[in-house]
């Protein structure tokens, strides 16, 4: 790979990595702001920038922007997570330059005609009520919000329908204005692409991007607590989590590999024993997310409710085994699920214009392939065994829960019952 990086006078970093071997391209902006940047009275402002985004501009209607990208039989997309937002194309390698300009343009141009703003405001509430009907989606919110109780990063990314009622033109123009900023901003791409010539693009379309720096966010305190909902469904839809690595964290990779070992595939602990040999759940799985300044990591179930007492005391006894009996197979094969997704992932140009952005908004700089995998590789058995005391000796337990929580065996224990069977 040949990752090339340029910082603009204005500060806005170009981060390419050319794949000449390639006839597509895929080229995006990654803002260093996401939904734990708002204050409460913003929450799902960043959200619905990112929707408004492709609402018009001073040159372009909606119609233009979707008409221009796709006659080219390009693609345009974007998201929102908790600390950046994404505005990303896929173009054959001739028309990266369109594909710039079209960001640039969405990102610095934009109209917020009154008419888009209510027209946008109605789709996101309803995509809000798909969200809530959609429990397997609503427990990991619920789940965050327990962990980070009364914290921007304990709120939902889409935000609430009071809040996003209450958005007008003028605060979100203002949002973009105040956080869409030069320096914590990245150009990357990917793919059929030039160095020299993407830094000169973004030059020409984001020279005049004021070059100041945005407040970062309230920093994230783990606490333990748990979220409750007694719903009608056919399942309850279980997740807890504990404290976990940050970015920067030494074990940042010894959680992935854990994560791997326990609940990361069909050979993991968790789907042998919880699905394959007692059949307690369809899906469970394992995960960990980090974060500038802490970490989660969680295990997900979906069970039925005449299930779920059995199941928690299953859920604690193999993440209590791995501190004992973790061996080195299964290690290895976690090791080789981790590296065979990067490297999968050099493969795509759009998987590749990402992972290079993240990096960098991440490290300061991108990683190569080969540490990466020197990381991965350095996690042993023992490592393991070492996270996972110390996964139980953090803070505490975030539980979260929704479903029929009554069962035939009494359903779901109670917080502090829980809490103690995780307390090894």
């Amino acid at each position: 790979m040949s990752v090339e990086v340029t910082r603009l006078d204005n500060g806005l970093t170009v981060v390419t990595d050319s794949m000449s071997h390639l006839q597509t391209a895929s080229v995006g902006v990654w803002v260093n702001t996401g939904a734990r940047h708002e204050t409460a009275h913003e929450h799902g402002v960043s959200h619905m920038l990112e929707h408004m985004a492709f609402k018009g501009t001073e040159r372009r209607s909606a119609l233009a922007i979707a008409e221009e990208i796709e006659t080219v039989g390009g693609h345009l997309n974007a998201h929102t997570t908790h600390e950046a937002t994404a505005y990303y194309a896929r173009v054959l390698k001739q028309d990266t330059g369109l594909a710039v300009d079209i960001l640039a343009d969405i990102l610095q141009n934009s109209v917020f005609d009154p008419e888009e703003v209510e027209r946008e405001r109605g789709v996101i509430i309803s995509e809000i009520g798909q969200a809530h009907d959609t429990p397997d989606d609503v427990v990991f919110d619920d789940l965050l919000e327990a962990a980070y109780q009364d914290q921007p990063l304990g709120r939902s990314i889409l935000g609430t329908v009071d809040t996003v009622s209450g958005f007008s033109r003028d605060e979100l123009q203002g949002y973009m204005g105040q956080r869409y900023l030069a320096p914590g901003m990245v150009l990357a791409a990917a793919g059929g692409v030039g160095h020299e010539e993407m830094v000169k693009l973004a030059s020409e379309r984001f020279g005049a991007l004021p070059n100041r720096k945005t407040n970062g966010a309230e920093t994230a305190i783990f606490r333990a607590g748990e979220r409750r909902k007694g719903r009608d469904l056919e399942q309850v839809h279980l997740a807890l989590a504990f404290e976990g690595p940050t970015y920067g964290d030494p074990d940042y990779y010894t959680a992935q590999v854990f994560s791997g070992v326990l609940g990361g595939g069909m050979s993991s602990r968790l789907f042998q024993e919880v699905r394959e040999k007692r059949g307690l759940c369809y899906s469970v799985f394992a995960f960990s997310w980090s974060f500038a300044d802490t970490g989660v990591f969680g295990i997900y179930a979906g069970t039925s409710p005449d299930d779920v007492a059995e199941l928690m005391p299953v859920l604690s006894g193999e993440l209590g085994r791995l501190g004992h009996d973790t061996t080195e197979e299964e290690v290895a094969r976690a090791r080789a699920q981790i590296k065979a997704g990067l490297m999968m992932g050099l493969e795509s140009s759009s998987s590749r214009s990402e992972q290079i952005a993240r990096q960098y908004m991440i490290h300061g700089r991108v990683l190569p392939i080969e540490e990466l995998i020197e990381k991965v590789d350095a996690v042993d058995a023992a490592a393991v065994r070492r996270y996972a005391g110390r996964l139980l000796k953090g803070p505490g337990l975030a539980l979260s829960a929704i479903g029929p929580l009554h069962g035939r065996d009494g359903g779901l224990e109670s917080y502090d019952r829980i809490a103690a069977r995780f307390a090894h």
